[in-house]
């Protein structure tokens, strides 16, 4: 059996916390740790952290860098066989979806990545849609050349396997180490399995524009600039088709 680590990163998340905690809390697997990395909230989510603290749960508060130094410093404590990065907000699609996980490549070696699918919630917690770029068959690192097609926090990734987020993206560095993982990655396990209810809301949803262009120099890097450019060229044209025709 192998041990997940699930790493949520909070900041004054004290109205959309709770429900991430209560849902890895009540997870039937039995090998895997809660690792919450809060940097040093005012507005009582330390006080919710330790009211909801369990035997399963390890957590500090105190100031980072932003979001992905958090989320760096939260593998760097991580003691599990899988990493998971879940935000506040977010959680597991149903009690038993890491059991499903942890069984569903049965008696194959265990994979360097696994993935799955990802259902949108609103800020209550209720389905809205599942997210609009569908998980692929199969995955690699050019299959993110037509953006992120699996979510982040759908994206499970072994422990030895792991590098740290690059800080110089301030919005999309999950989106340059998506590309990283797989690149790394000797074996990439699709789930079939919808694995993570996703709050329709977050810091590259806030922060559009800059996300883009940060994703723009991303994909860049990995697959070329005029791959790049001309892919975009694509997205646009077909966008303005589908305007034209009152798609």
């Amino acid at each position: 059996m192998h041990k997940l680590s699930v790493i949520t990163v909070t900041w004054n998340a004290v109205t959309t916390l709770e429900r991430t905690l209560q849902s890895v809390g009540e997870q039937s697997w039995p090998l895997l740790e809660h690792l919450v990395i809060d940097g040093g909230s005012d507005d009582g989510t330390v006080e919710l952290i330790r009211s909801l603290s369990h035997a399963r749960m390890k957590w500090v508060s105190e100031p980072d860098k932003g979001l992905y130094d958090a989320m760096n410093k939260g593998a760097a404590l991580a003691s599990g066989d899988y990493l998971c990065f879940l935000n506040a907000g977010d959680t597991f699609f149903a009690a038993d979806t890491v059991e499903q996980m942890m069984r569903s490549w049965a008696d194959q070696p265990a994979p360097d990545i696994l993935y799955g699918e990802t259902a949108i919630v609103d800020e209550v917690g209720t389905f809205l849609h599942m997210r609009r770029l569908k998980a692929p068959r199969r995955l690699d690192w050019k299959s993110f050349r037509r953006g992120m097609v699996v979510c982040h926090q759908a994206f499970i990734v072994k422990r030895e396997l792991f590098e740290p987020y690059d800080l110089a993206y301030r919005f999309s560095s999950d989106f340059d180490w998506s590309i990283r993982m797989m690149k790394k990655a000797a074996s990439i396990h699709h789930t079939r399995l919808t694995l993570i209810n996703y709050l329709n809301e977050g810091m590259t949803t806030r922060n559009h524009k800059a996300s883009l262009k940060e994703r723009y120099r991303i994909m860049a890097h990995h697959y070329g600039e005029l791959p790049t450019f001309l892919h975009h060229l694509w997205f646009a044209v077909r966008a303005l088709v589908r305007q034209i025709k009152g798609d």
